[in-house]
């Protein structure tokens, strides 16, 4: 039987996937399309992942861990945050 990770390691782990699959850092990530033809606005969804990122790995190197409740709305709003950017055309399904 496997140990379930603690708060923050879970966080942690969050936030590794979501670096290594989301196109976080790369040139044209912050930038509009230019048909204006996105389902959702993914330089803003971006921009939103980035902040929230940026904020929970300073509350992880402070060592203060999420709550249940922040673990699930970071997870879920990663999830849909995901399938907008697969609906652009972003990242890959």
């Amino acid at each position: 039987m496997s140990k379930k990770p603690d708060r923050i390691t879970a966080m942690q782990q969050i936030i590794d996937a979501v670096k290594q699959d989301f196109p976080l850092y790369q040139s044209d990530t912050f930038v509009c399309g230019p048909d204006n033809s996105c389902i959702g606005c993914p330089k803003k969804l971006m921009e939103m992942v980035d902040s929230e990122l940026t904020y929970w790995e300073h509350q992880i190197n402070r060592g203060l861990p999420p709550t249940f409740d922040e673990l699930a709305r970071f997870g879920k709003m990663c999830k849909n945050i995901r399938r907008a950017l697969v609906r652009n055309n972003r990242i890959a399904s």
